[in-house]
């Protein structure tokens, strides 16, 4: 019987030194927000955020943003007409925005103060 060469140990491809995460669902739609842009449900899910409604709210009710809603009337999935909130982050949030979005990137990375 003919031993192995390597270890499994050492076979395996390396992970990369720098601990880097991608960002988090809500550090994602936060910076959709800092950048200007408005969502609804619909948008959202194409960036992957499946219940917008209750990401907006805990930006709000544990961050402290404020944000715009306004009501519209959009097609759904199938076609068919349905009542939505469209989301924006309004100009006077955008300071507070950033800071916020820092401390989830602090927390993600595991450095928060």
């Amino acid at each position: 019987m003919k031993m192995a060469t390597h270890s499994e140990e050492q076979s395996r491809p390396r992970k990369a030194d720098d601990n880097t995460k991608p960002p988090t669902k809500t550090a994602r739609i936060l910076t959709v927000f800092l950048a200007g842009s408005s969502l609804n449900r619909f948008e959202a899910e194409r960036i992957g955020d499946h219940c917008l409604h209750s990401t907006v709210s805990a930006l709000a009710n544990i961050h402290g943003l404020v944000f715009e809603r306004k009501q519209e009337r959009v097609p759904n999935h199938w076609g068919r007409p349905c009542n939505v909130t469209r989301y924006q982050l309004p100009e006077s949030q955008r300071e507070l925005g950033h800071k916020v979005l820092l401390k989830l990137a602090r927390t993600q990375t595991g450095s928060e103060e």
